[in-house]
Order: C-alpha cells, then sequence, then structure tokens
C-alpha cells in the first residue's frame, strides 16, 4: 500500500502528451534535423561519381532461359555420375539419386567455384573490387553476393542477374553467364538429343569427306588405266578399281543412314522441349534498381522522430528525478561516502 504522504503517481495520456508540448521544439529539431540530413545525403550520392558515391545507383540487369524439368531426373542423374559432378553437387545441396532436377544443377552451376573463378578471370574482378588479400576466396565471396539466380517452377523459366553501378558493366557479366551454363549442360550432356545431333552432324561429315575422297581415287585409278600399256598391270589396276569401288558403296550406304537418322532426330527434337533454352540475353537497363531514396528518407525521418520522443521523456525524466529530495539525497549520501 502507497504512503499517503508520497501517493503513487498515475500517468496518463495527458502527462505524456504535456512532457512532450514541453520539448517540443526539442522534438521537432532533432526530426527536422533528421530529415534535412538524409535528404542532403540522398542529394550528395547522386551528384557524387557513383565509384565515390556513397550511396551509389546500381542497376541489375537480368536473362531468362528455360529449363526444362520433366521426365528428364534419371538421365540427369547418371550423366552428373558419369561426369564426375555427383559429389561436387552433393557437397552443394543437390540430390543426386534419382531425384536431381535440371533447374537445381543451374543453380549449382552458376555459384559454383568453377563459374565464378572463371567470371573473376574474364573480368578481372579482383582489380575492380580492389581484393588485397586472399584474392580467390574474397573474389568468389564478393561475386556471390552480387550474382544471383532464381527458378520459376510454374513456368519453368530460370533467371540469372548481377548488380553493379555499372549498366554495361553489369550486362555483359549476366550475358557471359548465360554462355557459361549453355556451354557446361552441353559438356555434362543433359539432353540427349542435342548431343545426338552434334555426333550425327560430325559423322555426317566425316562420311561425306571419305566418299569424295574414295571418288578422287576411282577417277585417278581410270586415268591410269588409259595410260597403262602393259597387259600384266591391267588385272592389278582392275581388282584396285574393285575394291575402291566397293568400299564407295559402302560409304554412301552409311552416308544415307546417317542422314535418315539425322532427319528423324530433327523432327523428334522438333517437337520436344529443350531441356536448356536461351529466352532472353540481358538488356542495359536504363532505371536502377537501388537505392530507394525515398524509402531511406522516409525511414530515417520516423527514426528521427521516435529518438526525440525518447530525448524529450528521458530528460523530463531526469528533471523529475533531481526534483525528488530522496533520490538526491541519495546521490549526496553515496558521495560522502
Amino acid at each position: 500500500m502507497a504512503d499517503s504522504k508520497n501517493p503513487q503517481k498515475q500517468i496518463t495520456l495527458i502527462d505524456l502528451f504535456a512532457v512532450l508540448w514541453q520539448r517540443k521544439f526539442l522534438v521537432i529539431g532533432i526530426t527536422v534535423a533528421g530529415m534535412i540530413g538524409v535528404l542532403i545525403f540522398s542529394i550528395a550520392s547522386i551528384l557524387i561519381s557513383p565509384e565515390k558515391s556513397p550511396l551509389p545507383n546500381k542497376y541489375t540487369p537480368s536473362a531468362q532461359m528455360l529449363i526444362n524439368d520433366g521426365g528428364k531426373d534419371t538421365g540427369l542423374s547418371s550423366m552428373l555420375s558419369s561426369s564426375g559432378l555427383s559429389s561436387v553437387a552433393s557437397l552443394a545441396g543437390v540430390n543426386v539419386s534419382g531425384g536431381t532436377s535440371n533447374s537445381s544443377l543451374a543453380s549449382y552451376l552458376v555459384s559454383s567455384n568453377k563459374t565464378l573463378d572463371e567470371i573473376v578471370e574474364k573480368f578481372d574482378l579482383i582489380n575492380r573490387y580492389e581484393i588485397k588479400n586472399h584474392e580467390k576466396a574474397n573474389s568468389r565471396e564478393a561475386l556471390r553476393k552480387v550474382l544471383s539466380s532464381n527458378y520459376d517452377e510454374e513456368t519453368g523459366v530460370f533467371t540469372v542477374s548481377f548488380t553493379d553501378i555499372d549498366p554495361v558493366f553489369a550486362c555483359e557479366v549476366v550475358n557471359y553467364v548465360v554462355k557459361i551454363l549453355e556451354r557446361r549442360f552441353e559438356e555434362i550432356g543433359v539432353d540427349k538429343n542435342l548431343l545426338s545431333k552434334v555426333n550425327l552432324e560430325e559423322n555426317i561429315e566425316n562420311t561425306y569427306l571419305n566418299i569424295q575422297d574414295l571418288q578422287k581415287e576411282i577417277r585417278k585409278i581410270e586415268n591410269s588405266v588409259s595410260n597403262v600399256y602393259s597387259a600384266n598391270g591391267t588385272p592389278s589396276i582392275m581388282m584396285d578399281t574393285t575394291m575402291v569401288k566397293m568400299e564407295l558403296e559402302v560409304q554412301e550406304k552409311i552416308y544415307a543412314q546417317l542422314k535418315a537418322q539425322y532427319e528423324m532426330l530433327k523432327v523428334t527434337m522438333a517437337s520436344e522441349q529443350p531441356v536448356f533454352q536461351i529466352l532472353e540475353y540481358a538488356e542495359i537497363p536504363d532505371r536502377k534498381s537501388s537505392p530507394s531514396r525515398g524509402k531511406l528518407c522516409i525511414i530515417v525521418t520516423f527514426a528521427s522522430a521516435f529518438i526525440a520522443v525518447f530525448m524529450a521523456f528521458l530528460l523530463d525524466a531526469i528533471s523529475d528525478l533531481k526534483m525528488n529530495t530522496d533520490v538526491v539525497a541519495k546521490f549526496k549520501g553515496s558521495k560522502n561516502e
């Protein structure tokens, strides 16, 4: 029960508003100072060059690719195992035991050390980011902060983006990453039809060259027959001609079969969706992605107002403590001791 001589003080909303009214100049001053300060800071960050600005404009171009996950899990697992990437992908959180998806593989490849090191070397990011110590580790870490990827499961669209103060440079990095992904997918061999198409094209070209060489050899032999005057040499030449013609016939049959397979494969590929397909390369952005200086001004202004209100109540509490004789006596007593 409270002492009758020192009844407990009941604080009401009127008391709170009274404190704020008494300290209104402090509240208004701190709030306005914070608002003007952040406004000057925002304007100055625009006027200063991006390399020296404490808050430069940043641009984030992006490229879109179509990743087909349907019906490719088993083939992808076997391809990863045969390529030696299964253990590495598992460490990165990519499951290759029958449940691997091409989108997960693409996400892993974007952030893999091999891809990051290739980008760092291509664009000399160590000098660009002024990395002095632990160049390989720090350059990878810096690149991971600005290079990102995202996969939309509904549309199957895989997006790669990169953030930098230079929009042209950022666009070049994104498109280079797209080329890396395209090459890595071909190297790993996820799209079997694409690999088959490349192999057939090579075999068709080699077979066609063999046919041309055999035809030239037959014409050469036939020309030599007309210049032979010895009857003993004619049977040998005719036998050689027969053997070459037989080989030519075999090569022509092989060529016909390869062409038939190639045409059938083209029809199949036209009816199926490829595993990896580039939809849009990155374009140079003409609008910044960050920072939002308007939001920054609002946040700082509200923070300044909160600090001002806190300071008003704190000063009022200190003033009340100074007027409390018991509290003053306690402090004076502690000094005397």
